[in-house]
């Protein structure tokens, strides 16, 4: 019995040290991720399988990148950034995440209505009007660290689509082929799919957001300071950073790869080829959940979703505050940061603006992920150049690794964005 109680101690102990990386991880499976996975399996079968594989590494390097800047300098991206480039550059990045963030916080907030309406009938606006206010007053009124304690449970509910593959036939040649082999059809569709992949997983607001929250753990304990002023921090810090964001970044492609698999086994195997509507998404989970599918997939969205959104603003307001020089910081009382909590009431506002849009919620999933997938490119190469750059960095800067999986990652993303284009 004493072993077993140790073990759950040690597994406790293990969840609450889960920081920064696996939350980024947790909440990269936003409803736009859900869409534009389940869209994927479900159009083209297995074969972009490979993308979610592909860009694991690439998160991580990303991700880790981010996350370094951050706990080496004692500062966010944005403040980062204005030390090297020109203010108006500096700006128009943000300018940029601000306008993508507040797509894709609409597009969330849109979805989580329509996912409760599957459940209890009802008004679509409405159910999002409700999630607008919750979520504002929960970020406002909850310490952030409390909200994400409880939420990241909630995102447990999407390893459902790994238990579809025991319900149903599943060609496993097909998928190693899909998996391990890249191939697409060269059209405008097709890319803009890749697109919308690439955006949805390597999200620029998930740039942003890692690395302050770094600052935040940082500056919240008495012993920490920047690696910059504690270089003897740096070997316990930088490896935490590194096996924690393979293991958040891992568990969220995980996901991404079964959401795909788990649609084209069941959506696109029996010729249900473009999805509409969040009741075609889910019904990619009734194999499992038979009449349940509705309440899971919506379990699903409304718990991702209530993760993302304060992410996804908070991560604006982050960049917005240190570009403007205010106060900023979830743990912070609205008092003491009214410019900081302006901006996320600001974002989540426009959001729910967005949801009139005349697009239905799922396409608008989709489609956020697309305008992430542009953006992303300049934002990270910003990313790159400061992480590179020893006067901001000292000895610090990114691992040899990082920079050629960072490069390749924005190489990539940018080709895809002009291919689309040019495409379309």
């Amino acid at each position: 019995m004493d072993s077993v109680a140790e073990s759950s101690g040690q597994l406790n102990q293990l969840f609450k040290r889960l920081g920064p990386g696996v939350v980024t991880g947790a909440a990269d499976d936003d409803p736009s991720g859900i869409a534009t996975y389940s869209q994927a399996g479900a159009a083209t079968g297995f074969s972009l399988l490979w993308t979610v594989v592909l860009t694991w590494p690439m998160m991580v390097a990303v991700q880790s990148v981010s996350a370094r800047i951050g706990r080496v300098t004692g500062h966010g991206l944005a403040a980062n950034m204005l030390g090297v480039f020109p203010r108006w550059v500096v700006g128009g990045l943000v300018g940029l995440l601000f306008i993508a963030n507040t797509i894709n916080v609409g597009a969330d907030l849109s979805a989580m209505g329509a996912a409760t309406r599957l459940v209890l009938g009802g008004n679509q606006h409405l159910y999002t009007l409700l999630f607008a206010v919750v979520t504002l007053l929960s970020v406002v009124l909850v310490p952030y660290h409390r909200y994400v304690g409880v939420l990241k449970w909630l995102t447990f509910s999407l390893f459902a689509y790994v238990g579809v593959v025991f319900a149903v036939h599943i060609d496993w040649r097909a998928v190693a082929i899909g998996a391990l082999l890249p191939r697409f059809e060269l059209s405008g569709d097709a890319v803009t799919l890749i697109v919308a992949i690439f955006g949805t997983t390597i999200s620029p607001y998930l740039f942003f957001w890692q690395s302050s929250q770094e600052v935040e753990e940082e500056e919240g304990d008495p012993a920490a300071a920047p690696l910059l002023k504690k270089p003897q921090q740096a070997p316990h810090e930088l490896q935490r950073i590194g096996w924690e964001t393979w293991v958040g970044m891992g568990m969220s492609n995980l996901v991404a790869f079964f959401i795909i698999l788990t649609t084209a086994a069941t959506l696109n195997a029996h010729g249900h080829t473009d999805i509409q509507t969040s009741e075609q998404a889910a019904a990619a989970l009734k194999p499992i959940a038979g009449n349940w599918a509705f309440a899971l997939f919506s379990l699903g969205i409304i718990g991702t979703g209530l993760l993302a959104v304060p992410i996804l603003t908070g991560s604006a307001a982050y960049a917005a505050g240190e570009f403007g020089g205010f106060t900023i910081g979830l743990e912070n009382p609205p008092r003491k940061a009214k410019a900081f909590y302006g901006v996320i009431a600001a974002s989540i506002v426009l959001g729910v603006a967005v949801d009139l849009s005349p697009l239905e919620p799922f396409r608008m999933l989709v489609w956020s992920a697309v305008v992430n997938g542009v953006i992303t490119v300049p934002i990270l190469i910003a990313v790159m150049i400061v992480a590179s750059r020893p006067e901001q960095m000292g000895e610090f800067v990114a691992t040899l690794s990082q920079r050629v999986f960072g490069w390749i990652t924005t190489a990539m993303m940018g080709a895809a964005a002009v291919g689309m284009f040019v495409l379309m």
